[in-house]
């Protein structure tokens, strides 16, 4: 008999995170436990001890899922590769680096689930950012162009923390770095996005995988892509079916 599918996915890219894996699969649990979840770990190909140590984890904790990139390919398709595997109708992701705490996640599960149809997504915003000066000023101004040039709602597009709609997400074209636009396309397939304040916690473990100017170069044509598919966008509206509910 195949078990039933779980309501909520868990989806976890991580690379070279082994510091940090342990923790955040038990933190994951505790917030998720009574809970019909599942985990969905991704290891982008970690040159370290990742995937042993989420090897043994799988065995001890029932609800893991552990998928492996054979070649890194960063954290969007991290994200994709988890998303496309996950089985229930609501995803979240976090960041493999424990920066945001799993206890915050299912506030965000339980604002979409109460929400209307046409709400997709509900990001989390982050309080009291645990990063350099330099990192949150970067951010800072990223947030502000992004914003005016795309017209999205979003004040922290690059919190890791956020639930979606699974069938919506995988409507929307993908491309390298999508993570960071979910939001604005979201608004781009017709569907709206709400936001909640989130705690957010130092780095422990590892190292960030960019560095501010290869997050500038990347934003740049990230931005130009995503102008030109909002520009090339066409809602068609409410869509019915001629004779449906008879």
């Amino acid at each position: 008999m195949t078990a039933a599918a779980p309501l909520i996915s868990v989806v976890v890219p991580v690379h070279d995170e082994a510091g940090a894996v342990e923790t955040l699969v038990t933190e994951i649990a505790e917030a998720f436990a009574g809970r019909n979840h599942e985990m969905v770990l991704v290891n982008d190909a970690s040159r370290d001890q990742t995937l042993a140590l989420l090897e043994g984890l799988k065995a001890r904790v029932p609800t893991l899922r552990v998928l492996s990139h054979g070649t890194n390919a960063g954290q969007s398709r991290a994200v994709r590769t988890g998303v496309l595997a996950a089985r229930g109708e609501v995803v979240v992701t976090l960041d493999g680096d424990g920066q945001n705490p799993p206890s915050e996640a299912p506030k965000l599960v339980d604002a979409l689930l109460a929400a209307p149809p046409e709400v997709a997504l509900v990001g989390g915003v982050r309080q009291r950012r645990q990063d350099t000066g330099a990192k949150l000023w970067a951010s800072r101004w990223a947030n502000r162009i992004r914003k005016r040039l795309l017209g999205d709602d979003a004040d922290d597009t690059g919190c890791g923390l956020k639930a979606f709609r699974r069938d919506v997400f995988l409507r929307l074209p993908y491309f390298d770095h999508i993570h960071r636009y979910l939001p604005a396309l979201m608004i781009r397939e017709g569907y709206q996005n709400r936001y909640l304040p989130i705690s957010h916690r130092a780095r422990d473990t590892g190292q960030s995988k960019y560095t501010n100017w290869e997050r500038l170069m990347a934003s740049l044509s990230d931005l130009l892509g995503v102008m030109w598919l909002k520009s090339r966008a066409r809602n068609p509206g409410h869509i019915t079916e001629v004779g449906d509910g008879e």
